[in-house]
C-alpha cells in the first residue's frame, strides 16, 4: 500500500522539478536595451525617445544635431531644447529617415508639460535657412519638461515624445 503512495508523491515531485527547471521560452523577438522600437499604426505613428540614438553613427547614416532623437518609421525626429536668458528655445528637426532631407511643409505642434504640471500647446514655424521648426517657451524655470511633438506630413501623423530636465 505504501508503494503506490510513494510512487505518486515521487511523480508529483518530479513534475514540479521538471516544471521549475525548464527555462521559459518566448516567441517574441529580443531586442537590445539600446534598440529603437517604432510602431506605425494607421494613420498615426507614435514613437518613443531614444536618447542614446543621437550617439549612434549607424542611425540612418548621418550625424544628428545633438538633441533627443526619435526614429519613427521613415522619419527622423530630433528635438533640441536650449535654456536662454528669458525663455527656452526649441529647435525641431523633421527629416526623412534615410537621407535626412528636411520636410518643410508639415504642420508641427509641441504639447508641453512644464515642471509645475501646467500644460500648453505651441505651433512651431519652419525656419527655411536652418531647415528646422522652432518656437520659444516663455519661461526659464528649472525642472522636468515633457514634450509631445505632433506632426502632420501631408495627412500622415507622426509623433514623438521627449523629456528634458533643466
Amino acid at each position: 500500500m505504501r508503494s503506490p503512495k510513494l510512487l505518486l508523491i515521487g511523480i508529483v515531485f518530479a513534475n514540479i522539478l521538471a516544471a521549475c527547471s525548464n527555462s521559459p521560452t518566448s516567441t517574441s523577438p529580443t531586442t537590445s536595451p539600446n534598440a529603437v522600437t517604432t510602431t506605425k499604426p494607421t494613420p498615426q505613428t507614435v514613437a518613443k525617445t531614444d536618447t542614446k540614438a543621437a550617439q549612434k553613427p549607424e542611425n540612418h547614416g548621418k550625424p544628428n544635431q545633438g538633441g533627443q532623437v526619435v526614429e519613427a518609421g521613415a522619419y527622423h525626429l530630433e528635438l533640441l531644447m536650449v535654456k536662454e536668458e528669458n525663455n527656452i528655445h526649441l529647435d525641431f528637426f523633421l527629416q526623412t529617415g534615410d537621407t535626412h532631407e528636411a520636410i518643410p511643409d508639415a504642420k508641427v505642434t509641441a504639447q508641453v508639460q512644464f515642471p509645475d504640471g501646467s500644460q500648453k500647446s505651441y505651433d512651431l514655424t519652419y525656419d527655411a535657412p536652418n531647415k528646422h521648426y522652432a518656437t520659444n517657451l516663455p519661461t526659464n524655470a528649472s525642472g522636468e519638461y515633457k514634450i509631445a511633438v505632433l506632426t502632420d506630413i501631408k495627412g500622415e501623423k507622426v509623433n514623438g515624445r521627449f523629456n528634458f530636465k533643466l
